[in-house]
């Protein structure tokens, strides 16, 4: 009982670092084009952030049961398997904030949990692939790491960077008469709603995924028997999946609202120095860029989160500048920084799933 006890307050610790290390995604542009104070931007952000994660489940079925094969992992470790895969990725989570750098809680995560289940099952790939393909049924809708995590996760930041290209080029056509004074101006007040924007599909994507672990981790607790015994006011854990009028479960309201409220508060936090990465180091934002680059990736996570797939929010943000900043001139981005972000992103799966690989190891 203390194990999965112990699984919720990582998990939930997670959620808090992933606020305050992903604030940036969803903030960096409306602060660094001045259109808010940093202290309302990390407001609104928290605000919609909360609203968006109370907003479907897709992403958390896809975490809590659309990647691990659970016949491979000894019901008595798994637990001790979560735990691991929470560590490795609140690790990288730091160690990249502390450098300044935006890489994927998304990714950190799916890595720790990779190595994690890699460990449990006695060094097999409990990792389910690819689920069986099913006539007629398009890819995006299958399980499986290959169709929820490999293929989003190149395909969202192509996505991210040439929407944000041609948007970028269609708005510049568009203003071509209008003097700076006017766009400036219009554009200050859509980046508002762009940023809210933003803020509730980073809620709808990252705080599902710690939904998918809580729930993961008690639906693993009642195979074991591990929840006969608790006591009268931990009730509601015996309860993670509620089953709707049509038959269908989706994570329960509890943990809706405790990953929701966790992550505002995590966002609330701030991440300047990822801040200070993305909207000032890395290409020069004006509030037209902003409000392209923040309306295409918001509009990326959307779509991913709507096919329960958890996609990376620092992606999809991160090449919907590029785009926007190669709208304007290539020699506009500073390569040097980018070089430095495209290094964190290749290490994220790899080292996350070494790291919790060998705590498990350790452990056991």
């Amino acid at each position: 009982m203390t194990l999965l006890l112990t699984v919720i307050v990582v998990a939930l610790v997670f959620e808090y670092i992933n606020g305050f290390h992903d604030t940036a995604n969803s903030i960096a542009t409306v602060v660094s084009t001045k259109v808010l104070t940093p202290r309302l931007a990390i407001l609104l952000a928290a605000l919609t952030n909360l609203v968006g994660a109370l907003y479907g489940t897709a992403v958390a079925k896809t975490i809590s049961s659309g990647l691990l094969d659970s016949k491979l992992i000894p019901a008595e470790i798994g637990t001790q398997m979560l735990i691991c895969a929470l560590t490795g990725a609140i690790v990288w989570n730091l160690v990249t904030w502390w450098f300044g750098l935006p890489s994927s809680s998304s990714h950190a995560l799916i890595g720790g949990l990779i190595g994690a289940g890699f460990a449990a099952s006695g060094d097999r790939l409990a990792v389910i692939i690819f689920a069986k393909a099913k006539d007629g049924v398009p890819w995006y809708k299958f399980d499986g790491l290959l169709y929820k995590v490999v293929i989003p996760m190149f395909l969202s930041p192509v996505m991210g960077f040439l929407v944000g290209l041609l948007l970028m080029t269609l708005l510049y056509l568009l203003l071509r008469t209008w003097t700076p004074r006017w766009v400036t101006r219009v554009f200050g007040k859509a980046q508002l709603a762009s940023a809210a924007y933003m803020g509730f599909s980073h809620g709808s994507n990252d705080a599902q995924k710690t939904m998918g672990i809580i729930a993961l981790a008690l639906v693993g607790a009642q195979k074991a028997g591990t929840l006969q015994e608790i006591p009268q006011w931990l009730e509601f854990l015996r309860h993670p999946m509620i089953t709707d009028a049509a038959g269908k479960e989706s994570i329960a309201t509890w943990i809706k609202i405790v990953c929701a409220l966790t992550m505002a508060f995590g966002t609330a936090a701030g991440g300047w120095k990822i801040i200070k990465t993305m909207g000032h180091k890395m290409v020069k934002l004006q509030p037209v860029h902003g409000f392209a680059a923040e309306t295409t990736a918001a509009t990326v996570l959307s779509v991913a989160a709507h096919f329960g797939m958890p996609v990376s929010t620092t992606h999809a943000i991160t090449t919907s500048i590029m785009g926007v900043g190669c709208a304007k001139r290539f020699s506009a981005l500073n390569f040097s920084v980018v070089e430095r972000i495209l290094w964190a992103w290749v290490l994220t799966l790899p080292v996350t799933a070494l790291i919790a690989y060998g705590l498990l190891k350790v452990v056991r």
